[in-house]
């Protein structure tokens, strides 16, 4: 990998979504109204998970952790990307590009190792309940936490210095709506044939490291399930995995159209969409998934309204 000077580009100009004029305020309007269902949806779930006893629980507390990192997901892309359709110069400046680039990489990946984490706290909740508060105890459960992010961390970093190591001196155009690995490696005018293979392994790497996890114990949960003899005691243990399969399904669908193929075939407009639908509309999704159907999320939401007005 060659070392970059970095004085040859001092900030990069996002193409957006579209180039369209007569598109830009429709879209600005559209992708407005889902970052503020995003913040109400994960801001409140957040707090509500906080004042209810009730909810704290582990399944819960990993819940909470999962939508900050869809907040915070969501407010390194889409601020930028609000501004752009509104702006005539869509620049941003190289550190905020690689500051944008690093905070996107952490909390993604907080993401996926938060539901491999939830689906392990499913398979021990229905596979040994009498022994569950035994086994996820508070200190496993902040143990787990951290280890999420610092994983998130560590693969950010790494990510970050291999990127912003290269050169870039010719065009400084990013092909995209925020700074991503691909187009930045479109745009280097070093040799990105080796970190290409590199990252995309690790990436694999990434997604797999979570997606196992999450894979083997689904595969124990359905396993203890069948063996439950009544078709209610059956129905039950499922229902409180539907929510956490859903995201599931969402997410890492989304991450395995993006990496499914190899560098060589990469399409740039595929990869906006896919982007688009992973770091926007997943973590506007997430907290209508686990609320709208979750009894107990319901409830306290419930208690939490009778309480306000109560009081008011």
């Amino acid at each position: 990998m060659e070392e970059g000077n970095h004085t040859e580009v001092t900030e990069f100009i996002l193409s957006g979504l579209t180039e369209r004029p007569e598109l830009q305020a429709l879209l600005f309007g559209l992708f407005l109204l889902i970052y503020v269902i995003t913040l109400v949806g994960n801001g409140g779930m957040i707090l509500l998970i906080t004042t209810d006893p009730r909810l704290h629980t582990p399944m819960y507390f990993f819940l909470s952790n999962l939508s900050f990192c869809d907040l915070c997901l969501s407010s390194t892309i889409s601020p930028q990307m609000l501004l752009n359709f509104l702006a005539e110069r869509k620049n941003i400046s190289f550190t905020a590009c690689a500051v944008q680039m690093s905070l996107s990489i952490a909390f993604g990946d907080s993401q996926g190792f938060f539901l491999a984490v939830m689906a392990f706290d499913r398979y021990v909740a229905i596979s040994n309940p009498l022994l569950y508060t035994v086994t996820m105890s508070r200190q496993l459960c902040k143990q787990l936490v951290a280890g999420v992010y610092a994983l998130g961390l560590l693969d950010s970093m790494i990510f970050t210095c291999f990127i912003f190591r290269l050169s870039f001196c010719s065009s400084n155009i990013i092909n995209h709506f925020f700074c991503d690995i691909p187009p930045l490696l479109a745009l280097s005018c070093s040799h990105t044939r080796i970190s290409e293979k590199v990252m995309f392994s690790f990436a694999c790497c990434i997604i797999m490291g979570s997606f196992i996890p999450v894979l083997l114990s689904y595969v124990y949960i359905i396993s203890t399930i069948l063996q439950i003899r009544s078709v209610d005691g059956r129905r039950k243990a499922f229902s409180t995995c539907t929510f956490h399969l859903t995201a599931v399904v969402l997410l890492f669908g989304t991450l395995l159209l993006m990496y499914s193929h190899p560098p060589s075939s990469y399409s740039m407009d595929r990869d906006k969409v896919a982007s688009l639908f992973y770091t926007v509309v997943i973590p506007m999704l997430n907290p209508l998934i686990y609320s709208l159907r979750n009894t107990e999320v319901k409830d306290a939401l419930r208690r939490a309204m009778n309480k306000l007005f109560t009081n008011s």
